[in-house]
């Protein structure tokens, strides 16, 4: 039988970092990521500016002890509920344990860390053609009314 473990982690801890860098590097090779690897320069450093970063939270998934999954979030602020944010931010599966329930216990995890943390809502982006709509539709996200895109300027 399988053990699936989902912590939040501590980037201090090597083999949580570790596993978020991994889990994050195999996302953005994903064709629903950049369908590239993460840049070096981006792996040399990721870890340590997140470190700088204390807006955000981490969960990782274990199977049987080897990372399978991960859940780059950022606590952001409603104005319009005056309340926290938790923003998924990377939700990724190892390919090879996609269709476990990895990423449902994931978004649970974020979900319980949320209301402890007295947010208002978890948000996410998701591409209109990723399968993985299909999972966030199930765990409750909408689009809501009216219907929101999220836009980017790159620098």
């Amino acid at each position: 039988m399988q053990k699936l473990e989902i912590i939040k982690a501590d980037l201090n801890n090597e083999q949580h970092s570790s596993a978020i860098l991994e889990l994050t590097d195999a996302y953005a090779k994903d064709p629903m990521g950049l369908s590239a690897p993460l840049k070096e320069e981006v792996k040399n450093k990721l870890i340590e500016e997140l470190k700088k970063f204390p807006c955000n939270i981490h969960f990782i998934a274990f199977m049987n002890g080897d990372p399978a999954g991960v859940a780059n979030c950022v606590f952001s602020f409603s104005t319009f509920y005056a309340s926290k944010v938790i923003n998924i931010h990377d939700l990724a599966v190892n390919p090879s344990y996609r269709s476990k329930g990895i990423g449902e216990a994931l978004i649970g995890a974020v979900e319980k860390e949320a209301i402890a943390e007295n947010c208002c809502k978890v948000t996410l982006e998701v591409r209109e053609d990723n399968r993985a709509r299909n999972l966030y539709e199930r765990s409750g996200f909408t689009y809501g009314e009216p219907r929101m895109f999220f836009m980017e300027k790159a620098l």
